[in-house]
């Protein structure tokens, strides 16, 4: 491979993570603490979020997976010679990249998983008690900062990868 096709790749990979990334700390940092300024109702709150939740997954989703599969492709080579990847320190933090983003994608199918279909349809008609609307989105705030976290330390291991520590 060139080193453009290789640049090219890499600046993918970088885009796809500032959009997965940049989008959820922007979710959890910015917009959620905002909604509480503009609505005590905690159902209304959930279902602005749920909107734009759904507009943040049309470009999300595929972000994160172009991140699989780029991050895939750029280790290809470590990944085809085990014994690589237990000898180094590189092959060392490549699996701990690994497990975290095994790690996120299983903590982003249990958020999807908990706002299925029929539950955003109870929720955007207002169909649930209380009580659900407050369990629920504790789920929803659990699960979005474990993927915040897990979001920003799979970025810290890509940065000692690269930097070849």
């Amino acid at each position: 491979m060139t080193p453009l096709e290789q640049a090219i790749i890499l600046w993918v990979h970088l885009l796809s993570a500032a959009i997965w990334v940049g989008g959820s700390i922007f979710i959890g940092i910015v917009f959620s603490p905002l909604l509480k300024t503009m609505s005590d109702s905690v159902e209304q709150r959930l279902q602005i979020m749920i909107k734009v939740g759904k507009r943040f997954n049309k470009i999300a989703v595929p972000s994160l997976i172009i991140l699989i599969v780029t991050g895939l492709y750029n280790s290809h080579i470590l990944l085809s010679k085990p014994e690589l990847l237990f000898a180094t320190s590189y092959g060392n933090f490549l699996i701990i990249k690994i497990i975290l983003v095994i790690s996120l994608i299983i903590t982003y199918a249990i958020h999807v998983r908990v706002i299925r279909k029929d539950i955003e349809e109870k929720i955007m008609l207002q169909q649930l008690s209380p009580q659900q609307i407050q369990k629920l989105r504790k789920k929803i705030i659990i699960l979005g900062e474990i993927t915040v976290v897990l979001s920003v330390a799979i970025l810290f291991f890509a940065s000692l990868l690269n930097a070849g520590v």
